[in-house]
């Protein structure tokens, strides 16, 4: 076995303190950084077929900062006034404070779940709905389990505001690496979009999540690395583990 050249299909890390670099030292491999997918706005005319109307909603349902992006991005070109008394629940502190990027932070009720989990966000929520109604901004294909605003009976709309769409890499260059790591369903469809006729053979493959995990399965994949598991919390520390785990067969 000869691992010297993984993918991982995300944005290079913004410091040198990222442990894929702690990686790379230790074992002697080269990794490349390459987005397998990108997320674009929906035209105005897109949006519009939805038949959605921002202005009948005083309260708008963030669960990620790519969601507020494209949430003020899009009514923003649609030229859509928002309410100053327009109130937002975030999945975490972390998007309620990224807010601060679009509107002035201390006028508005902003909401979020100290726990950053959707189980307490529906629970917030609930303690509103009677004088509110609630709006959530997805993306076309999206892993947000909707179910526990039904549990919670809270009345949810979603309009799809962004879309993933497939970035563009050579079938030679996919071959070009011993590992590829997936982090989304969406990439894994990139993966054959970019190379319909692709053939996994001896290439690793590691996946995130049990979303990926199972879009990986459906389309004939041998997922040799998977994340994240109680004891291996992130892709780079089940990497970490595949390549110690076989340290004594990879050559050198």
């Amino acid at each position: 076995m000869d691992i010297k050249k993984i993918l991982i299909s995300q944005p290079r890390p913004l410091t040198d303190k990222s442990p894929y670099f702690d990686i790379e030292r230790r074992f002697g491999v080269e990794m490349t950084f390459k987005p397998f997918i990108r997320v674009v706005d929906l035209s105005p005319k897109e949006f519009r077929l939805q038949k959605v109307s921002v202005s009948n909603y005083n309260a708008i349902v963030l669960t990620s900062k790519t969601a507020a992006d494209h949430f003020f991005s899009l009514t923003g070109e649609l030229r859509i006034r928002l309410s100053e008394d327009l109130q937002y629940f975030c999945l975490n502190e972390h998007i309620a404070n990224y807010l601060q990027k679009f509107i002035v932070y201390r006028k508005r009720k902003i909401h979020f779940s100290r726990e950053a989990n959707m189980e307490e966000l529906a629970q917030i929520m609930r303690r509103h709905s009677a004088e509110l109604r609630f709006l959530m901004p997805v993306a076309d294909v999206h892993k947000e389990d909707l179910t526990v605003f039904t549990k919670a009976k809270v009345q949810l709309t979603t309009a799809v505001m962004y879309r993933t769409v497939s970035s563009v890499i050579t079938p030679e260059e996919i071959a070009s690496f011993d590992m590829l790591c997936l982090f989304t369903p969406a990439g894994i469809q990139s993966l054959f979009d970019n190379n319909p006729d692709y053939k996994q053979g001896s290439q690793l493959i590691s996946v995130f999540g049990p979303s990926t995990l199972r879009r990986a399965e459906e389309m004939g994949l041998r997922v040799d690395v998977v994340a994240p598991t109680p004891e291996i919390p992130s892709m780079a520390s089940a990497v970490q583990k595949y390549l110690l785990d076989h340290e004594d067969e990879l050559e050198t």
